[in-house]
């Protein structure tokens, strides 16, 4: 919250111009469900697109910062279990990706009509979205010695698979083949599934969304506490 221009504002209106431009240049032209504009489409896209994105922001920076700063020893000195440990990074990346998803929300609001088929969806999808994007920063902010090796992990990784994952599109409007690779991104049942929360309509059965990517996140939260216990590259 001390630098919430950075971690909240920024991303807020980045996804505000992405809404602008693109539902500006298309609302005419496209129509994803019927009676739903293209703009309202949009919307819980760009909220799952910022919630991820600021999720692994936020572990993964945490982390770097601490191992380069040489203050991470001070907290691997700590009487806390690596389970607790992982718990923190992940639980505070969460906070941060729902704050900027609800900051991003609220101001969509005044150019969207908000649509609302089911809130626990939107909830279970958002939680794990945070919580897997918050763990991917903790594998990726162990693994990273440099900011550099760090950038690349986001924009070779995260970045593609967030923008392939059907934020701007459905991937019904996709050639086969690349609908067969999309099935493949754990971040298209993410944003699939918390768009079915808004419309009551998905690509994909929300259960089977919601199965995958607690499976995707359970792989993940196990390999980052193994990391975690046993001190890969943060005990030299």
């Amino acid at each position: 919250m001390k630098v919430a221009t950075q971690t909240i504002t920024a991303p807020i209106v980045t996804a505000l111009l992405y809404l602008l431009i693109f539902g500006h240049a298309l609302e005419d032209y496209v129509q994803i469900y019927p009676g739903v504009g293209y703009t309202t489409f949009l919307v819980p896209g760009l909220v799952m697109m910022s919630l991820l994105q600021n999720s692994f922001a936020n572990s993964s920076s945490s982390l770097i910062q601490s191992k380069i700063n040489g203050s991470l020893v001070f907290i691997l000195l700590a009487p806390i279990s690596h389970w607790q440990l992982y718990l923190a990074y992940m639980l505070a990346a969460v906070v941060r990706g729902l704050i900027v998803a609800t900051g991003v929300f609220i101001i969509t609001v005044w150019f969207a009509q908000p649509l609302l088929h089911s809130l626990i969806w939107i909830l279970f999808f958002a939680f794990l979205g945070s919580a897997i994007l918050g763990t991917m920063g903790i594998i990726a902010g162990i693994w990273a010695d440099k900011y550099d090796q760090l950038a690349s992990f986001q924009n070779f990784l995260i970045m593609p698979a967030t923008f392939l994952s059907g934020v701007f599109y459905t991937i019904h409007s996709l050639p086969a083949f690349w609908q067969r690779v999309s099935e493949f991104n754990p971040f298209f049942y993410l944003v699939d599934g918390f768009r079915y929360g808004f419309f009551g309509h998905s690509d994909v059965n929300p259960w089977t969304s919601f199965c995958i990517v607690s499976i995707f996140f359970l792989l993940l939260a196990l390999l980052a506490v193994h990391l975690l216990q046993k001190g890969y590259k943060l005990r030299f």
